[in-house]
Formats: structure tokens, C-alpha cells, sequence
């Protein structure tokens, strides 16, 4: 997983760029075998950044509270077809 990532214009306009890579590395500090669909759940709990990390198969879900500026609230996936990873805005799917 990871040979070659990608964001969309979506993820690069909302998303702050320390944010992204938390999120790639999230993603690689999960158990194997992982999912190919990852889901994120970006909301604003106290003021701090809260990710909800989730996939189906195996089923896996984490929480993390992280303390940014300007914390967002968004649905990214990041899917992996097996030659590239791109993270995008679930609207943008």
C-alpha cells in the first residue's frame, strides 16, 4: 500500500497538509492484512480535532483527539487500487 499517493483538489483546498500525512499515517500503522476503501471521519469535539478511522475488512475503528489550529470537519476515503492511493473529500467520489 502507499507505492504512489495522490490527493484530489478537494482534499488539497480543505485539508491542511500536517492533517494528510497524520492521516497516511494512520493508515500505515494499522494491523495487515488492510482494507483497499479507508474511511475518516473529521468532526470538532472541545475545540480538538477528532478522527474516526474506520475500515470494513477486517473491521477495524480508532479515535484519535488531536490538538490543531483550525481543526475541520470533512468524510475523506482513501481508496487503494494496488498501483496508487488517493485521498479524497467523499463528495468528491
Amino acid at each position: 500500500m502507499f507505492q504512489n499517493r495522490y490527493i484530489t483538489k478537494g482534499v488539497d483546498a480543505e485539508i491542511p497538509l500536517a492533517l494528510q500525512q497524520f492521516l497516511w499515517d494512520c493508515i500505515t500503522q494499522i494491523p495487515k492484512p488492510r482494507d483497499y476503501f479507508q474511511v475518516f471521519r473529521l468532526s470538532v469535539c472541545q475545540g480538538l480535532q477528532e478522527i474516526i478511522h474506520e475500515q470494513e475488512i477486517p473491521v477495524f475503528k480508532q479515535r484519535h483527539l488531536l490538538a490543531i489550529p483550525n481543526p475541520v470537519t470533512a468524510k475523506i476515503y482513501v481508496i487503494d487500487d494496488g498501483n496508487h492511493c488517493t485521498m479524497l473529500l467523499a463528495e468528491e467520489y
